[in-house]
């Protein structure tokens, strides 16, 4: 009884697995909400990291960088992508720009900002691989991801 139960559930998560995965896979879109996402992650990729830069050199504050962003990742998460691959992009860059705005407020409040960075910029690793991975086939629907890799 206990093996053919093993075997049911085995069975069971293979196919579920299976099926979800080969499906998503192969979902590849770029629709113009695909395109709109890909547009205005970019220009917010861009523009935070150049502000970043400016709040490691001190011309910006940490409250400016902050709120910056959080309003960035509420903006992310605006547009709907269609594409799997986008949609499991804009979850990591969304919770990225949240993370590195709290360790912005915590190092600013004097605590250890450490792991909601390394957090931060794990996320953006994740991000980037899942855009790395998706771009040959993107790129064959008509949309160009480089600009955030």
């Amino acid at each position: 009884m206990l093996r053919v139960s093993l075997t049911a559930a085995a069975l069971i998560l293979a196919f579920t697995a299976g099926c979800g995965r080969s499906r998503d896979l192969l979902a590849h879109s770029c629709v113009a909400t695909d395109q709109k996402f890909i547009q205005a992650a970019s220009l917010d990729v861009t523009a935070f990291n150049e502000l970043a830069v400016d709040f490691r050199a001190g011309g910006v504050g940490a409250d400016e960088i902050a709120l910056e962003a959080f309003d960035a990742a509420e903006r992310v998460g605006h547009v709907k992508p269609n594409d799997p691959s986008l949609r499991e992009a804009q979850k990591y860059l969304d919770a990225m720009f949240t993370e590195y705005g709290e360790a912005v407020t915590l190092h600013a409040e004097g605590k250890d900002a450490g792991e909601r960075m390394l957090r931060a910029y794990g996320l953006a690793n994740f991000a980037r691989d899942v855009l790395a991975e998706a771009q040959p086939a993107l790129q064959r629907e008509g949309c160009d991801v480089g600009p955030l890799l």
